[in-house]
């Protein structure tokens, strides 16, 4: 089960994160405040998710038997990855998209750099997860 669910949890990050992200400023017709307003639905869903996955990881760890430390430290890795994200990085992103979407440009933000670097650490840590749980399933 950590299996499934430490993969697809990196599966979501990549997929919205690395792909749709980026992307979506790229399609015809999609102005930064409109950019930024779907944005901002789907990297709530998406850390919505998250949440469940990470709630579901740290159970699975807390009762599982696992051989080494590896399984541990990488799950904590990732949900503290995680937990950054949502307590330190989105309250700022939050801030400058409302001040954008409110027509005040402002000096730009350091904040989306500091949740991309975050999310690279997050996803190394889940694919350790993921590799770890398969090795200790052996």
């Amino acid at each position: 089960m950590v299996t499934a669910v430490t993969f697809v949890w990196l599966g979501m990050v990549l997929a919205i994160s690395f792909l749709e992200a980026p992307l979506k400023f790229r399609a015809p017709g999609i102005t930064l405040p409109l950019g930024l307003g779907i944005g901002r639905l789907v990297f709530r869903a998406l850390n919505a998710a998250e949440a469940v996955w990470a709630v579901i990881v740290v159970v699975a760890v807390i009762v599982g038997s696992w051989a080494g430390p590896a399984v541990p430290v990488a799950a904590g890795i990732a949900v503290g990855a995680l937990l950054v994200q949502l307590v330190a990085v989105r309250p700022a992103l939050t801030r400058r998209s409302d001040a954008v979407l409110a027509g005040h440009e402002g000096p730009r933000s350091s904040a989306h750099l500091v949740y991309v670097a975050i999310e690279v650490v997050k996803v190394a840590a889940l694919i350790w997860l993921g590799v770890a749980v398969l090795i200790s399933a052996t």
